[in-house]
């Protein structure tokens, strides 16, 4: 039972950060239909900005946590004007290249400004609690209350807002949001903003429970993130929240039945899993069009 308890522990700690790139992720595609593959390297450059702003600025984790998710948010506006705006009409594979070649580009140019080796993220002192056999350490809980303290605050905003209820709209239908009168550039770049910052937020606190950030941290972890969102169900903010968390219980158990080497495997296992057995994903729901 201890046993049990401590790779939920470590599952849900995982999984919180999961949920929170999943989250930018099917909050764009329920907006524009978008698989943006460059929100893992928001996620990279968000952890990056946290560990500048600890070791140059010398600001408190907090401080950090809250510039780099504002850094990221402007990042992810500029991204969506410059780079996706133009192609909303194009073809889908248009603005899928579009993804992956912004992804290379981060990348590159973030071992190109700061070098490739990883850059030790200063880590708060650790201290660890037992609880029923298991062991639980304060960045875990850190990790945890602010995943949960975020996803509150994008609840809130998106269901009690006036910019909430115009994403809302846009989603359903942008031709009749634009007849009443909502601005839908304005809302898909506040989209992207809030998805940017998210990520940023996971980033950060990922280095500083691992005590390392590196230029290419971003691919894998955006990967899974992708499979949460889908398995959730693409497009459905709750749905990235319990994807995330299912992946993060999943690697952690994988981990302690001693197949380690496969954690990585098993996401995209999951995946193809759910693509067969549940399209829509655990929320959502099969549409059928009438021609």
């Amino acid at each position: 039972m201890a046993e049990f308890l401590q790779q939920l522990i470590n599952g849900i700690s995982l999984g919180s950060v999961y949920a929170l790139i999943a989250l930018g992720y099917t909050m764009v595609y329920g907006i524009i239909r978008l698989i943006n593959f460059a929100h893992g390297e928001v996620y990279m450059l968000g952890a990056i900005f946290g560990y500048y702003a600890i070791t140059t600025l010398k600001l408190p984790f907090f401080a950090a946590l809250a510039l780099a998710m504002v850094l990221c948010a402007g990042l992810g506006v500029i991204m969506e004007r410059i780079a996706y705006k133009p192609l909303r009409n194009a073809p889908r594979v248009a603005a899928l290249m579009t993804a992956v070649g912004l992804s290379l580009f981060f990348q590159n140019f973030t071992i190109y400004s700061i070098g490739a080796s990883p850059k030790a993220f200063p880590k708060m002192q650790q201290i660890n609690w037992s609880f029923m056999g298991a062991t639980v350490s304060n960045g875990q809980v850190l990790i945890l209350f602010t995943a949960i303290a975020l996803m509150i605050i994008l609840h809130f905003i998106v269901q009690k807002t006036k910019m909430g209820k115009a994403m809302r709209a846009v989603s359903f239908d942008q031709d009749a949001a634009k007849l009443m009168g909502i601005n839908v550039d304005n809302t898909i770049s506040f989209t992207f903003a809030i998805g940017s910052a998210l990520a940023a937020a996971g980033g950060v606190l990922v280095g500083q429970y691992y005590g390392v950030v590196q230029p290419l941290m971003g691919t894998l972890p955006g990967l899974k993130a992708f499979v949460a969102a889908v398995l959730g169900g693409i497009g459905i903010i709750p749905g990235a929240m319990i994807g995330g968390l299912i992946l993060g219980v999943a690697e952690s158990t994988i981990s302690a039945i001693g197949y380690s080497t496969f954690r990585d495997a098993v996401a995209f296992a999951i995946l193809i899993g759910i693509l067969i057995l549940k399209p829509a994903g655990i929320l959502g729901k099969n549409v059928r069009e009438k021609v």
